[in-house]
C-alpha cells in the first residue's frame, strides 16, 4: 500500500511534500535525466545539486566532497546523533534509446539506473528539513561520486572533510524493477555481492602466420583460462560462499590474417556474498593464470578495478527502517534479497550502523542498465517520505 504523499502534504506542510513540490522535483528529476555525467565528471550535476538545495538553507554545505560529492547538514537544536541519508550522482556510458521527451542529450551517456531519481529524493528531503529542522542531532544529505565504478564512496571516505559530518547512522535506497511499484525490499544481513575486475595481459612474441613456431602465442593459454577461471565461480544460491566469476571481454594479438598473435588479454568479474571469499576467488584466480602463463613461456601481468565491499545491513538500522515503513503504512518483505549486484554502499557499514533498502520501480519496466530504463517519478515522494520518517523517528 503507498500514501498519497500529496495529501499528506495538504494537512500538513512540514511533513509532507506539496503538489507543487512534486511537480518541481519532476522537473528537476527530468533535467538531471538530460544532462547525464559519468562517475568521477559529475561536476554540472553537483552545481545543480547545490542551486536546488540552496532556498533549503543548509546549516553547513560542503562541496568536492571525495571528488564532486556534496552534502548538505540540517543541525537539530539539541544534541543526538548524525544520521546520513546517500543518493548517488552518476550516470553510466550506455547510449540511452526511447522517445522520451527528457532523454539524454549527450551520446554515449545514459541515467539508466536511477541516480537521477535518488539524488531528487535527497533534494525533496532537503525541502522537508528546510522547512523543519530536526529536533536534536543532525541531519546528513549526501551525494556520492562514482558509484558505478566503487570508487566514490572510498573517495568520500577518505576526504578530510568527510570528519565533520561522521555518521552514526547511514540509510540508501535503490529503485528496482521487477519489485512491484512502491514496494519495499528490505532484510538485515548480506544485501549485496562484493566484487572486483581482474584484468589479466599475457605477453609472447609475435611471429610471422606461416611460422608460429617461431613466437610465443597466448591463444592456448587464453583458452584454457576462460572454462578454468569461469569454474571457480559457478553461482548458485546466494548463500555463504556464493561465488561468481562472468567473463566480459577478450581480446588475442591484432586483427591481421598475416601475424601470429604475441600478447592477449582476459578481463573477468569475480563475485561473491562476503569480503572474504571474494579475495580468495581473487588469489586462486591469479595462482591459475601464472600457473598457465608459466606453461607456455609467457609474461603475465594484473590490475584490478571497480573494487566493490559487500553490503551488509546491520539489525538495528534495519528495525529502524521497518519502523519507518510500518508507521507509513508502507508494504515490505526482503523479496530479491539479498542482490548479486554490487553496490559502493557497503563501505559506509564500516563507520556507521547502515542500511540499504529497494524500491520497487514496478515488475514489467525494463531492467537497470537497460538502454531504455527510465525512473518511475512516482517514486520521488514515497522515497522521501520513507526517509523524513525515519530521520523524524531517530532525531524527533
Amino acid at each position: 500500500m503507498r500514501q498519497d504523499i500529496g495529501s499528506t502534504a495538504a494537512q500538513d506542510g512540514a511533513r509532507g511534500l506539496s503538489n507543487r513540490d512534486i511537480v518541481e522535483l519532476t522537473e528537476f528529476r527530468r533535467a538531471l535525466h538530460r544532462r547525464p555525467e559519468l562517475s568521477g565528471e559529475e561536476r554540472e550535476t553537483a552545481r545543480a545539486v547545490v542551486a536546488a538545495l540552496g532556498p533549503t538553507a543548509p546549516d553547513a554545505l560542503l562541496t568536492d566532497l571525495g571528488g564532486h560529492g556534496v552534502a548538505a547538514v540540517y543541525a537539530g537544536g539539541a544534541p543526538g546523533p548524525t544520521v546520513l541519508i546517500r543518493a548517488e550522482l552518476d550516470a553510466l556510458p550506455i547510449e540511452e534509446v526511447g522517445t522520451l521527451p527528457y532523454r539524454s542529450e549527450t551520446p554515449g551517456k545514459g541515467h539508466l539506473c536511477g541516480h537521477d531519481g535518488h539524488a531528487t529524493i535527497l533534494v525533496g528531503l532537503a525541502r522537508l528539513l528546510g522547512r523543519r529542522r530536526p529536533a536534536r542531532g543532525r541531519a546528513v544529505l549526501l551525494f556520492q561520486p562514482a558509484e558505478e565504478t566503487g570508487e566514490g564512496a572510498a573517495a568520500v571516505l577518505e576526504d578530510p572533510a568527510f570528519g565533520q559530518i561522521a555518521p552514526d547512522w547511514a540509510f540508501a535506497l535503490h529503485n528496482m524493477p521487477g519489485l512491484a511499484l512502491g514496494r519495499v525490499s528490505l532484510a538485515e544481513g548480506p544485501a549485496n555481492c562484493a566484487s572486483v575486475g581482474l584484468r589479466i595481459a599475457l605477453s609472447g612474441r609475435t611471429a610471422h602466420a606461416s611460422m608460429p613456431e617461431d613466437g610465443v602465442s597466448p591463444a592456448a593459454a587464453l583458452a584454457r583460462l576462460i572454462p578454468v577461471l569461469t569454474a571457480l565461480g559457478p553461482g548458485g544460491a546466494l548463500v555463504p560462499g556464493f561465488r561468481l566469476a562472468t567473463i566480459t571481454h577478450a581480446r588475442l594479438g591484432a586483427p591481421a590474417f598475416g601475424v601470429a598473435p604475441g600478447a592477449g588479454e582476459l578481463w573477468l568479474t569475480l563475485r561473491a556474498l562476503l569480503d572474504d571469499d571474494l579475495q580468495d576467488l581473487l588469489t586462486r584466480a591469479k595462482e591459475i593464470a601464472r600457473e598457465e602463463a608459466r606453461a607456455d613461456g609467457l609474461e603475465i601481468a594484473f590490475s584490478e578495478h571497480d573494487l566493490f565491499l559487500a553490503c551488509r545491513n546491520d539489525a538495528e538500522a534495519v528495525v529502524r527502517l521497518r519502523a519507518a515503513l510500518g508507521a507509513e503504512g508502507i508494504a515490505h518483505d526482503a523479496e530479491n534479497l539479498p542482490m548479486r549486484a554490487s553496490e559502493d554502499f557497503g563501505r559506509f557499514g564500516a563507520v556507521a550502523r547502515s542500511a540499504m533498502f529497494l524500491l520497487g520501480a514496478g515488475r514489467d519496466r525494463p531492467a537497470l542498465h537497460n538502454p531504455d530504463y527510465d525512473f518511475p517519478d512516482e517514486l520521488i515522494a514515497l522515497g522521501t517520505q520513507i526517509f523524513h520518517r525515519t530521520l523524524r523517528d531517530l532525531l524527533g
